[in-house]
């Protein structure tokens, strides 16, 4: 094997999981730049807060390294990761409960209009109904959100999901539904400006 076919392969997911277990360090990069992205993104749609979402994909990836090597072969590695970000966005959210903080629900980036040019309608449209999807995200309980932000927000199987909550089949598709008719509810009056839950 030669050339990008071999590349590929020696940077197939389980490859770069292998090399990392044997104190390769660079694998380990390789993975943080193939998946941190999907893994901030991801905490961001469960903690609403950009600043939040990167430290806590920072600790994400500190577990992720410490733990690599308990990780079962046939586990998919982008499923081990958004398990890990799960606890690690759940802890976080818990602890500020504790805390009693409250996370502040409107984006202020989205909902701060005060430019001086004029604004296109549907551009204005488009962030009032992304701050309001983000509210209404927000507003869901823990499962639901997490179910609804892996099924409609990163396209993951069922299956996948699964593997993440730890959730029944059943348990799923009924938080999914649940979570899709709140949030429906709460963007009618924006119908037909183009977003599909």
């Amino acid at each position: 094997m030669t050339g990008a076919f071999a590349g590929t392969l020696m940077n197939s997911s389980a490859d770069l999981v292998t090399r990392v277990c044997q104190g390769d360090a660079d694998a380990f990069r390789l993975i943080f730049e193939r998946y941190s992205r999907p893994v901030i993104s991801f905490i961001f749609d469960m903690v609403n807060d950009r600043g939040l979402a990167e430290e806590l994909t920072q600790e994400t990836f500190v577990r992720a390294f410490r733990a690599i090597h308990t990780m079962r072969a046939e586990t998919k590695l982008s499923t081990w990761l958004f398990g890990i970000a799960r606890n690690v966005a759940r802890e976080s959210l818990r602890a500020r409960a504790r805390a009693n903080t409250h996370v502040d629900l409107a984006d202020k980036s989205v909902m701060d209009l005060s430019d001086d040019k004029p604004v296109p309608v549907e551009g204005l449209l488009s962030k009032e109904l992304n701050a309001v999807v983000r509210r209404s995200l927000a507003a869901l309980d823990e499962d639901k959100r997490l179910v609804f932000t892996l099924k409609v927000m990163h396209q993951c199987s069922y299956a996948e999901i699964a593997a993440i909550t730890g959730f029944s089949l059943a348990k799923l598709k009924t938080d999914l539904h649940r979570a899709r008719a709140e949030i429906r509810k709460k963007i009618s009056p924006y119908a037909g400006v183009g977003y599909e839950v």
